[in-house]
């Protein structure tokens, strides 16, 4: 599948700012599975834009503003083509998992993180929803992450970006990233070393499918014996698949938040985000290409 993604941010402000510094967390990488072309941002006014790699090998951008601005808008985008993926197999099991917590390269994904942390609320839900790994680590995470999907209603609006765990646990109520930060907690309380995704998700049509349409998306992979890392979409009770368009990894949404950072003097703002996935058919893409070139040439 083809995808062309714009992300655009728009911040108005009460009063001018005197300027901003922010972090972007918006540009994808090609893996397995994912090719990423033409990227680009553009922002409105127009910014320094310096780019870098954070700890968990994300790509980044810092942004930054000199002057007085009342509104600013930052836009991405970029095209991507993802190819069919097949299900995922295991054959290890828990003996190679715990000898994992050794090593330095998975000591983040094991460890609690200020998003996807123990808590009483968690330990009570487990015990009630009786979330007890078996014999077979995948069959396990895939069946703790079809159990989340059952136990919270996808309600937007019903958390915010830094809500605690508690929040969804309490209320049963949430969004992609809560279901993502749940289901990250208790895997990691079983040894599983396990990030959180951000991206995007192409809404297909297929029945239940969960995510807000002008919005991102998020996920979890885990590390598993004999598959490798392994993604699993708690909000919609599936594998992360061609509709899953992967942007950055961290231990929760805090490391990958599309943006952060600081304004000056601005007081109250308001924020506006815009996120259209679209799929683009072979033809409509050579079409586009071909009219580039053609006018560049010209």
């Amino acid at each position: 599948m083809r995808y062309e993604i714009e992300h655009r941010t728009r911040y108005s402000y009460a009063r001018n700012a005197r300027g901003c510094v922010l972090m972007l967390c918006l540009e994808p990488a090609s893996g397995p599975g994912q090719r990423v072309s033409e990227f680009r941002i553009d922002t409105e006014p127009a910014a320094s834009l310096s780019r870098e790699r954070d700890w968990f090998g994300n790509r980044r951008h810092v942004l930054n503003v000199h002057r007085r601005h009342r509104e600013l808008t930052i836009a991405s985008r970029f095209r991507v083509e993802l190819e069919p993926r097949a299900l995922p197999e295991a054959n290890g099991d828990w003996e190679e998992i715990r000898s994992w917590r050794r090593l330095p390269e998975y000591w983040y994904q094991v460890q609690p993180s200020r998003l996807a942390r123990p808590s009483p609320a968690l330990e009570e839900f487990v015990q009630r929803e009786r979330l007890q790994p078996d014999d077979d680590p995948m069959a396990s995470v895939q069946r703790l992450s079809d159990r989340i999907h059952r136990c919270f209603a996808y309600e937007p609006g019903s958390t915010s970006a830094d809500s605690p765990i508690e929040h969804v646990l309490e209320s049963g109520r949430g969004v992609c990233q809560d279901y993502a930060h749940v289901m990250i907690a208790i895997a990691r309380s079983w040894g599983v070393p396990s990030r959180y995704v951000s991206g995007y998700l192409h809404t297909s049509g297929v029945a239940g499918e969960q995510t807000v349409a002008s919005g991102s998306h998020a996920w979890v992979e885990c590390r598993l014996p004999g598959a490798g890392w392994v993604g699993f979409d708690p909000t919609n009770a599936t594998f992360s698949d061609e509709r899953h368009i992967r942007v950055a990894a961290g231990r929760d949404y805090a490391d990958v938040s599309p943006i952060s950072g600081v304004f000056q003097g601005t007081g109250d703002a308001k924020i506006q985000v815009d996120v259209i996935v679209k799929a683009v058919a072979p033809r409509e893409l050579e079409e586009k290409v071909s009219g580039r070139n053609r006018r560049q040439r010209e």
